[in-house]
């Protein structure tokens, strides 16, 4: 975790048009009986925020994205990477 809060985390604020950039650090796992787990041991999640899909196509063609994800492959294992649209149902 130290790499990727001391080291990784500052190349996020290079990336062009990187709104916003969180760290989920998973400190705990529930597992529920009636859930089959995942079979993946992970220990955290990165949120990375655009304006639109167009910004992000942009910023992950950047110099700085490019910088960003090789750091990565020095200390992640295994990665899946999903584009998500938000469906807010409390506000």
């Amino acid at each position: 975790m130290k790499h990727w809060v001391e080291v990784h985390a500052p190349l996020a604020h290079e990336v062009p048009g990187l709104r916003r950039y969180v760290q989920s650090h998973i400190v705990e796992e529930r597992r529920r009986p009636d859930i089959a787990p995942l079979g993946v041991e992970i220990d955290g999640i990165a949120e990375l925020w655009y304006d639109d899909r167009e910004a992000m196509a942009r910023a992950l063609a950047s110099p700085e994205a490019k910088a960003l994800h090789a750091d990565g492959a020095l200390f992640i294992g295994r990665i899946k990477t999903f584009t998500i649209e938000e469906k807010v149902i409390i506000e």
